[in-house]
């Protein structure tokens, strides 16, 4: 397998994934800026939309989209416990905070990144993100992790994008359930394999 990323990236929530459940991969470094490769290969030609992640299968199927591609990570490898079993209750839990986590905060920083966007405007997505942080820093309350005592593939996502707080200017420090959290997540071997592949230790 492939897969497609870009340091710091959503790219690095499936990273994070592979390296969870002990898959064998490549990681192909794919610059969001020129969207070229290293080799200088047209990014574009492989995936249209130009993002990261993508990832490529052994049979040369590709996926994209990281709350697709991360339950397909989990799926590969079941007895990791990353993703409850399809069907269930707890399956349709880890999608409703996929979703969350993709429409709610992932995509609230978007605009951030924008350097056309006035401040004024990007204040409106900053409040909405600490809303956000707030309803979360709530729900994990007594948890080790997003669904409970197991790490998923949700807390890959959410680490992820909560990464960005730091450099977008979102103060985070009064959630300490959220600060706790952020720490389990960052102390756990595998989250820092991805970190020091993508030189962001």
């Amino acid at each position: 397998m492939k897969l497609y990323y870009s340091p710091g990236a959503c790219s690095l929530s499936p990273h994070i994934a592979l390296r969870e459940a002990g898959l064998a991969f490549e990681p192909v470094l794919a610059s969001t800026k020129s969207h070229k490769l290293q080799d200088g290969t047209d990014y574009y030609g492989i995936n249209p939309l130009g993002y990261v992640p993508m990832l490529e299968l052994d049979d040369g199927t590709r996926l994209r989209e990281g709350p697709a591609i991360v339950q397909y990570v989990a799926d590969q490898a079941p007895t990791k416990n990353l993703a409850p079993a399809n069907g269930t209750l707890p399956r349709y839990r880890l999608q409703e905070w996929l979703t969350f986590i993709g429409t709610e905060i992932h995509k609230t920083f978007s605009p951030l990144f924008n350097p056309a966007l006035d401040e004024a405007a990007k204040k409106v997505f900053r409040d909405k993100l600490s809303s956000r942080y707030e309803f979360i820093d709530k729900e994990l309350a007594g948890k080790q992790y997003v669904l409970g005592d197991h790490f998923s593939v949700a807390d890959g996502y959410l680490f992820t994008v909560t990464r960005w707080t730091k450099p977008m200017n979102i103060d985070i420090s009064g959630f300490a359930n959220l600060q706790a959290w952020m720490a389990r997540v960052a102390a756990r071997p595998a989250v820092q394999e991805a970190l020091k592949v993508e030189g962001l230790q």
